[in-house]
């Protein structure tokens, strides 16, 4: 299973509450997950019903099973001078800088400079291990930019190295791009069964495939249920208006002329919705991807339904210690055990 997964998708697909459900899908069973945010939105708060996210690793959920999820929102400056002071053990004179408006300079008019420091930042954490040896966390899922972006957010370490022929420029962005382009990472795209969403998905595929960048899942959110059977989707999209009327009749429905009206207009709706869901399907069958399908969530995403969601990932067989559905071979630490804080069971959110 890749230890590091990136959750992208265009805007208005719900990519953030993805992310956030395959974080509690990805610790149950004792496991810990990092949920890495970088667009500074703090979404993955609001979703966790929690204060606003610090420049700081903090436990926001316990997962069933006792696992953990982490998380994380980066901010580019705080990680510029953390960078600062590992390569070049600048202390004071990095908070200087700061004070004189040059990291604020460096993190936004600097090409590339600022996404250097956020996926740095988020591979620091999928290598770093305890005394023991062992992985911190098991899982570090990141809710990354767009889908049209992606690919140039994650590349970037690779036109820094060739820029940067040496020193610890170069060294810091050849290791996060031997992370990204390893087994380790999986890239998982997020989609609606709709046209627009469907191709920019198809684009993005095609553009980290381009890069050499390690392609996951499909994930298809908000996925409503067909409440018609086929012979009815037949009959509805035909515009059988008198068949749909009798029908009506011999089963005792009064007024049925004023009803076949509405009922045949919505039921046709649904049986072209239907149809079209059917062709976006297809295209991303095309893909050569597995696929997880998440249900709409009809009352909003509250923390209740972020766990439900993890479950339907989990019935999907993500998280499968042996196998992923990508059929990678799992790559991640063990679970852990015993009594730390937050271990029980549930759906407790953590301090």
């Amino acid at each position: 299973m890749s230890r590091f997964q990136v959750v992208s998708g265009k805007g208005g697909t719900g990519k953030t509450t993805v992310a956030a459900a395959l974080a509690l899908a990805l610790a149950t069973e004792g496991r810990r997950t990092l949920l890495v945010e970088v667009e500074g939105r703090q979404g993955i708060a609001q979703l966790f019903e929690s204060e606003a996210l610090p420049y700081e690793e903090r436990r926001i959920a316990v997962a069933p099973g006792g696992g953990e999820v982490h998380a994380l929102a980066i901010d580019a400056e705080r990680a510029l001078l953390d960078y600062l002071q590992m390569f070049y053990k600048l202390g004071s004179a990095g908070r200087a800088l700061k004070k004189l408006g040059a990291i604020d300079f460096a993190t936004t008019i600097a090409p590339g400079v600022r996404d250097v420091l956020l996926t740095g930042k988020a591979c620091e954490a999928v290598r770093r291990k305890d005394k023991q040896g062992r992985f911190v966390y098991d899982h570090v899922i990141m809710d990354a930019p767009p889908t049209g972006r992606i690919t140039r957010f994650l590349n970037v370490n690779d036109e820094v190295a060739g820029l940067a022929r040496i020193g610890p420029i170069h060294n810091q962005a050849q290791a996060v791009m031997r992370v990204l382009k390893s087994p380790e990472t999986a890239v998982h795209l997020v989609t609606l069964l709709e046209e627009m969403p469907v191709q920019e998905t198809a684009d993005g595929v095609a553009e980290l495939r381009a890069a050499e960048l390690p392609v996951g899942r499909v994930v298809v959110n908000m996925v409503r249920p067909h409440l018609l059977d086929e012979d009815a989707l037949r009959t509805a999209s035909g515009g059988r208006r008198r068949e749909i009327a009798k029908a009506l009749t011999r089963s005792g429905v009064t007024g049925s002329a004023a009803l076949v009206r509405p009922l045949v207009e919505q039921a046709a709706e649904h049986a072209q919705r239907v149809g079209l869901e059917r062709e976006q399907r297809a295209v991303l069958a095309g893909l050569g991807l597995p696929t997880v399908e998440l249900p709409l969530m009809g009352e909003g995403v509250s923390l209740s339904a972020l766990y439900d969601l993890a479950a339907e990932f989990r019935k999907q067989g993500v998280g499968d210690d042996t196998v992923d559905a990508a059929g990678q071979g799992s790559a991640g630490g063990a679970p852990r055990s015993g009594p730390g804080p937050g271990r029980g069971s549930g759906r407790g959110v953590g301090a």
